[in-house]
């Protein structure tokens, strides 16, 4: 069952207005969530907020690309069995800077070493990395717990002079940080465009025009023909994670390391198995507030 609140009579909607799609799914079901993020993300869906049991999720996509049946078959193609009602409404433009300032987004120290805010904060404190983002409407300014558990792990490890591919990387704020721990070459890859021009934009604002850091637009199958990394950071969701696993581990040389997170501490057995069939080895796992991260070694 859904019900739609369709955009005024008038004036095209912009990039800048979007829809907010909410979910409601009986009984709950946190991997059929997840199935259903993957799915409208490939219809232009970009930020996703769900309960951690999977009975409740709120998407966003720009209001020019909504499609309603194309929303309507993403539910009905769904294979677990569950109930999904959901409405749709249509938000306005508006700044979306000033919406994370009022209601999300608040200046946090990660790990007692990394300060991350927009620019529009002030009265900061101060912290060894201080990493600047606006991030409109794209994932990750580190006060989500996956996101924190994956800065905590580039935190833990010396990337001095490496190479480091981030998967998904919206904000850009982990290959940033990464820069800033020392990688030498990193690359940022992004699915969805809007984020990648957002990425864009924090690498400018924290690491100016000449960086170590390159970000693409695409999924897996964007990863550059021959790529040997040293670290591969993946924080996206136990779906896709699995699905390219295997694209994961072709662009890591022997020895190389795996950071994965976006999925529940139940989930571990499935990425475990998953991770194991392409050739890693589970090194260490860390969760914080139901979700996980896992670092895997990749055998020789």
């Amino acid at each position: 069952m859904s019900t739609d609140t369709k955009h005024p009579v008038g004036a095209a909607p912009t990039m800048n207005d979007y829809y907010e799609v909410r979910f409601r799914l009986t009984p709950a079901d946190a991997d059929a969530a997840d199935y259903l993020a993957s799915d409208l993300g490939e219809i232009g869906f970009e930020t996703f907020e769900q309960s951690s049991d999977g009975s409740e999720m709120t998407a966003y996509v720009p209001a020019p690309i909504y499609d309603a049946e194309a929303l309507a078959q993403a539910v009905a193609d769904n294979p677990f069995d569950v109930t999904m009602e959901y409405s749709a409404e249509f938000v306005p433009g508006r700044d979306w800077n000033e919406e994370w300032e009022k209601h999300y987004f608040q200046p946090i120290v990660v790990g007692g070493e990394v300060l991350v805010h927009s620019s529009f904060h002030t009265d900061l404190p101060t912290a060894r990395y201080d990493i600047v983002i606006d991030p409109r409407m794209a994932f990750g300014t580190g006060h989500h717990a996956t996101t924190t558990l994956m800065m905590e792990y580039i935190l833990s490890h010396d990337m001095q002079g490496l190479k480091v591919l981030d998967m998904g990387t919206g904000t850009a704020i982990l290959a940033i940080l990464a820069c800033m721990r020392g990688a030498a070459d990193v690359l940022g890859i992004e699915i969805d465009p809007a984020a990648v021009d957002n990425a864009i934009d924090n690498v400018k604002l924290n690491l100016g025009d000449s960086s170590c850091l390159r970000i693409l637009h695409g999924d897996a199958s964007a990863i550059p023909a021959g790529t040997q990394v040293d670290y591969f950071l993946a924080n996206i969701n136990r779906n896709v994670i699995t699905a390219d696993i295997d694209a994961y581990a072709a662009a890591l040389r022997p020895g190389g390391r795996l950071c994965v997170s976006g999925f529940y501490v139940e989930d571990r057995p499935i990425v475990i198995a998953a991770a194991k069939k392409a050739g890693f080895s589970c090194e260490d796992m860390k969760e914080k507030d139901t979700w996980s991260s896992i670092w895997f070694f990749k055998n020789a």
